[in-house]
């Protein structure tokens, strides 16, 4: 997701460097659009004045992050630092201990699509004053950001944002799964339900296609697995009941022993059909 993402911020028309651990993505990146790359977190990190990281969990954010090699050696005062990758409230406040400049743990939800049309949601947590600094540059691939709180709720309001997400694709896969059954037709059930009080952006956008059973869409369930699992971690911490999550948590492991850790999360459904 990062890729369009800094794709955006060019056409913008701001100053980009980037990095990537993966070289020949870098590479393809200047291709695509106008900038240079860094051979190191660091080095991308020197002279900016925002530095953006969008890696996949807490190990591969402290990679990037620590060492000699790593943001916080290069990114000199002034600067903003920003992290859109899902990962947990603790990170983030780890990082914003250790960092010298500013930090915003910021989430973004709206898939790979959002990301390359440029209308993510960004869920922000930490200082105002760095939020007003940096909003203007998010709002380059972003249709919403918004500050919830110090650093931390940004990671809260995305495990919110999957919660809310799984029981919802559990509930549009066993009303599918109980239309097909029933011997409708699963696409007119869709369009007409669609427009009441059923629908979703997950039934109009994941609908079809998991009547299809095509699973190769948006956001994978190794992905929803590391990230309900935030969820469930958090909730021992702060008191909340999530017995409806912990199921989905558990029926999406059932996906992936099925060698389903790359589908989208709608191929909940395969679970129902399958028989």
């Amino acid at each position: 997701m990062g890729y369009p993402m800094a794709g955006h911020l060019a056409k913008a028309g701001h100053q980009i460097t980037v990095y990537n651990r993966t070289t020949a993505k870098a590479e393809q990146w200047c291709k695509d659009y106008t900038g240079s790359w860094a051979k190191s977190p660091r080095e991308a990190a020197g002279g900016a004045d925002f530095v953006f990281i969008c890696v996949g969990n807490d190990d591969d954010l402290r990679s990037v992050v620590y060492g000699d090699d790593g943001v916080l050696s290069g990114i000199e005062d002034g600067a903003v630092l920003v992290d859109h990758t899902t990962a947990s409230a603790n990170v983030a406040r780890e990082i914003a201990a250790k960092a010298q400049v500013p930090f915003l743990d910021a989430p973004v939800s709206g898939g790979q699509a959002g990301a390359e049309n440029g209308v993510l949601t960004v869920m922000v947590g930490g200082e105002q004053t760095a939020f007003d600094k940096v909003k203007p540059v998010i709002m380059s691939y972003a249709r919403a950001a918004e500050l919830l709180g110090s650093v931390g709720a940004g990671q809260l309001t995305k495990m919110v944002n999957q919660i809310c997400i799984a029981g919802l694709v559990q509930g549009l896969s066993e009303g599918l799964h109980f239309a097909q059954r029933s011997g409708l037709d699963g696409a007119r059930v869709v369009d007409v339900i669609s427009k009441g009080a059923a629908g979703s952006w997950q039934m109009e956008n994941r609908g079809y296609t998991m009547l299809k059973d095509e699973f190769e869409f948006g956001f994978a369930v190794d992905w929803m697995c590391k990230d309900l699992g935030f969820c469930i971690d958090e909730s021992e911490k702060n008191g909340a009941t999530l017995p409806i999550t912990r199921i989905i948590n558990d029926y999406y492991a059932e996906i992936q022993a099925m060698d389903g850790g790359r589908w989208d999360t709608s191929s909940l459904i395969r679970r129902l059909t399958r028989a």
